[in-house]
């Protein structure tokens, strides 16, 4: 069965976002009134698996193993069947 997983990676609270703070002050040299810009990553990934448990399994070792820091980063896994 293939499932569809949605991985979003993000900074820790607390973590230097240089990426963000450059990106929060050119929208308001551009005239926007942001206060804060966080920056992360979205991975899409389609991926074999028999359950969606063991999908779930495999998205949480694909974050430890290679597309998470865990020292300074957070991630949430969203699971999809697909049909």
């Amino acid at each position: 069965m293939k499932y569809r997983l949605k991985i979003h990676v993000s900074l820790k609270l607390g973590h230097s976002d240089p990426e963000g703070e450059t990106t929060a002050r050119l929208l308001r040299e551009l005239g926007y009134k942001v206060e804060n810009v966080s920056v992360g990553k979205v991975y899409r990934v389609l991926l074999e698996a028999d359950t969606t448990k063991e999908a779930e399994r495999k998205a949480e070792e694909m974050c430890k193993r290679l597309l998470a820091n865990p020292t300074k980063d957070d991630y949430a896994i969203v699971v999809e069947e697909t049909k």
